[in-house]
């Protein structure tokens, strides 16, 4: 079916998930309301909090008046030499910028990490010539504020005031707020009734994304173009259509495999991802969305749910059990895919604006730090250049070796389960390590995820805690090439990234997942050892 702006198509489970829901939906008026930001669609729980989160449905037409301000900041940088653009956000707030960047060609440094090599290299890049956007709803989130904190300090270290340098996103009235007009920062503010994983039409996906040069008036237009049709109590919305192909099958096949079959849009599948899982993997339910990149199965399982994401030209029809294709502008894309995940929401049954188990995952890490990191678990045992941790039930039985751990790890995996590998690693240095998940999937049979932390903590990280109990997890951590402090704080960006690796793997385990937790003692060698068992894992010998 082709739309302004987007087009869908589905075969089998998809089409039917859109007969049985659609109607239903199309008569209770949930387009309109939902763009009239009506909070009592998901039920009076969620009234609350989607209260003051449905600000998203306007943001086409009301993030209008930042062209003018972001342009006027673009010129004023570039007559001052200033050409790179660094952004310190996590989630939602870098996530969508990434791929608007990368979409339109334009550089952009997206720092989303607490590893202490990835912050240094950030800082050492080209100081003289680097702007850096600050991006954060309160400014309570300790990734951002410790990376804002070394910025300044790097600034001032080079003798560069850094009022001059660094441009703050937050809600109006926030404590960043305060704190950055006193201090004397160019602050731009965001609509507060907007959440982190649905902002990307406001200020914290427009600002860093129209500095680096990306045509943001142009991505306002394409989510324009398709606002009245997503709007629409019609059987043709595809707002409806796609929320109904995600959340409605039934049974629900609730691994959402996001491949990348000639999409012009770079990244799209990472911006999903986190919209898709932390929206809806909460109360036990939700929805595991799987980034295969270019990988396309050659057969889906029975709980598994193809989405090809396809060049806007693209006019082949999807084969198969359960496949559908979806094209069309980028921001057009991001308002059909925030109303489908909202409608998904209603289908599953849970608030789609809420977050609880990243927050569970926050506090864990802040505990850790107050308590010292000898409150975590001790190892197992050593491999090498490895120490091997387990936490959750218990499932390392007498295994002695790096080989054993992650066979017994993987022996855990159910019918419906799947592997989440989650790498608090230099994503840039050590990318290679995403190689595996490919190779996993194919072996073991059951959909692997593959996320950076700490970013995909703001992601998959609230899938993982809240939704149904049936993944087993693997962490990689590292001890840095070399800490860095936190200026202004008691503890490093080593000890901060070691605390939400353990808080994480804490809170995973309080919900009974079975987390296997592997700490290259030396970087080099121990990623090669680790690199080396997955491989031989994938090579069909685990099972």
């Amino acid at each position: 079916m082709t739309s302004s702006g987007v087009s869908l198509g589905t075969v089998g489970a998809g089409t039917a998930a859109i007969d049985a829901a659609v109607p239903a939906l199309v008569a209770e008026k949930f387009a309109s309301r939902l763009f009239d930001q009506d909070p009592t669609l998901w039920g009076s729980a969620a009234e609350s909090e989607s209260a003051k989160r449905l600000s998203w449905v306007t943001l086409a037409r009301s993030s209008r008046p930042l062209l003018g301000e972001v342009s006027a900041l673009r010129e004023k940088f570039a007559e001052a030499g200033l050409n790179r653009v660094v952004l310190c956000g996590m989630g939602g707030s870098s996530l969508a910028p990434e791929v608007i960047c990368a979409t339109a060609g334009v550089p952009l440094v997206v720092l989303d990490s607490s590893q202490p090599d990835m912050v240094r290299d950030a800082l050492a890049e080209d100081l003289e010539h680097t702007v850096v956007v600050v991006s954060s709803k309160s400014g309570s989130t300790v990734e951002t504020d410790s990376q804002r904190r070394a910025y300044e300090k790097a600034f001032e270290d080079a003798g560069i005031d850094p009022r001059e340098r660094i441009v703050i996103v937050t809600d109006p009235g926030s404590p960043l707020d305060k704190s950055s007009r006193e201090g004397g920062f160019t602050v731009v503010n965001a609509d507060p009734n907007v959440g982190g994983r649905y902002s990307a039409l406001t200020a914290f996906g427009l600002v860093p994304s129209g500095l680096a040069g990306a045509d943001i008036e142009a991505l306002l237009d394409e989510a324009e173009s398709v606002t009245d049709l997503l709007a629409a109590d019609d059987e043709a919305n595809p707002g409806l259509r796609l929320g109904a192909v995600l959340g409605g099958t039934q049974p629900l096949r609730d691994k959402i495999l996001l491949a990348d079959a000639g999409t012009q849009i770079k990244g799209f599948g990472d911006w999903a991802e986190q919209l898709i899982a932390e929206s809806t993997g909460k109360d036990g339910k939700g929805l595991l969305p799987v980034v295969v990149g270019d990988s396309e199965p050659d057969e889906l399982a029975a709980d598994e749910n193809l989405v090809l994401l396809t060049a806007e030209d693209d006019e082949r029809a999807p084969e198969g059990e359960a496949v559908s294709s979806v094209s069309g502008s980028l921001g057009a894309q991001m308002l059909l895919w925030e109303v489908a995940t909202a409608v998904a929401g209603r289908l599953i049954g849970i608030n789609p604006f809420d977050q609880p188990d990243v927050e569970s995952a926050k506090s864990a890490a802040r505990d850790l730090l107050d308590k010292g990191m000898d409150a975590g678990a001790a190892p197992a045992f050593t491999d090498g250049a490895v120490e091997v941790r387990a936490e959750g039930p218990d499932f390392l039985g007498d295994a002695s070796t790096l080989d054993d751990a992650l066979r017994a790890l993987v022996d855990q995996l159910g019918p419906q389960g799947y592997l989440a590998v989650m790498a608090y690693l230099d994503r840039l240095r050590d990318a290679s390590l995403a190689d595996v998940r490919a190779p996993l999937e194919r072996t073991l049979e059951r959909p692997v995820t593959f996320g950076w932390g700490p970013r995909f903590l703001h992601s998959t990280g609230q899938y993982h805690k809240g939704g149904p109990a049936i993944g087993v997890y693997l962490q990689i951590t590292t001890e840095a090439k070399e800490d860095l402090a936190v200026p202004g704080r008691d503890f490093t960006f080593g000890q901060f990234c070691a605390a939400q690796a353990g808080g994480d793997a804490a809170v995973l385990a309080d919900h009974d997942r079975p987390v296997l937790r592997l700490h290259l003692r030396e970087h080099d060698a121990g990623l090669a050892q680790v690199t080396s068992a997955l491989e031989k894992l994938a090579g069909g010998d685990a099972r």
